[in-house]
């Protein structure tokens, strides 16, 4: 057994035991995060059969985007993910049959003739030649029309969803940019002239309109408990 055999069984032991822990682990995170673990793993076996550019787009695309928004939703929604698993049992039987389906699948696969596996060594790397550059080269020059096609569904998909989830509200407030391109200065500021005498003939007609209390009230009225006094003798 090769020394690139063994990293390969470690690395499926790995990806396997992780796989299990995303169905297993009652933590919703704990799960999101032995699925990253997972993604990591893959991404090495197929390093190892020298697929570099599969390998960078599985770790950018679903650990950098997907699993990290996966992570985020999970950790800021509060789901109850206990009612969710509440049929877990009812379709373990159904769950079980398609799981044994396809181990019996992989076994027939790799105890077949045209598995050509040999002595467990993984196939080299062609000389001189980029994964990148061939399935580019590929890409752009024979399936340029099916991956236009698959652009402008995609580009549609994203419009439409945009446009399904914007509804009207009436409490909403949008800008209108055409009446905010054609207004003007002397519309954004109105210059009121006043006359500053109307406030200076207003300050000065108040005092004069206040009543000055009299001076016998207010001799008095530090002497108003001497009457009560006199009337309780």
């Amino acid at each position: 057994m090769t020394f690139q055999s063994i990293i390969f069984y470690a690395f499926s032991a790995v990806l396997i035991f992780s796989a299990l822990r995303v169905i297993t682990a009652k933590n919703p995170v704990h799960a999101v995060l032995f699925l990253v673990m997972s993604f990591y793993t893959a991404s090495a076996l197929w390093m190892l059969l020298y697929a570099e550019f599969l390998a960078i787009m599985l770790i950018v695309v679903y650990v950098g985007a997907v699993m990290v928004l996966f992570l985020f939703v999970v950790m800021m929604l509060d789901i109850n993910f206990e009612k969710l698993r509440e049929g877990f049992w009812k379709y373990l039987p159904v769950a079980a049959s398609v799981a044994i389906l396809m181990v019996a699948e992989m076994v027939l696969l790799i105890t077949s003739k045209n598995f050509h596996m040999g002595d467990g060594a993984m196939p080299g790397a062609p000389a001189a030649i980029s994964n990148s550059k061939e399935l580019g080269r590929i890409l752009y020059t024979d399936y340029l029309l099916p991956f236009e096609l698959a652009s402008v569904i995609l580009v549609v998909a994203i419009v439409a969803a945009i446009a399904l989830t914007m509804r009207p509200r009436k409490e909403a407030r949008s800008q209108v940019v055409g009446d905010q391109v054609r207004v003007k200065a002397a519309d954004r500021l109105k210059i009121i002239k006043m006359d500053p005498t109307v406030e200076a003939a207003s300050v000065a007609a108040a005092p004069e309109s206040a009543p000055t209390p009299p001076a016998s009230s207010v001799a008095q009225s530090p002497q108003t408990p001497a009457p009560v006094a006199a009337k309780a003798s």
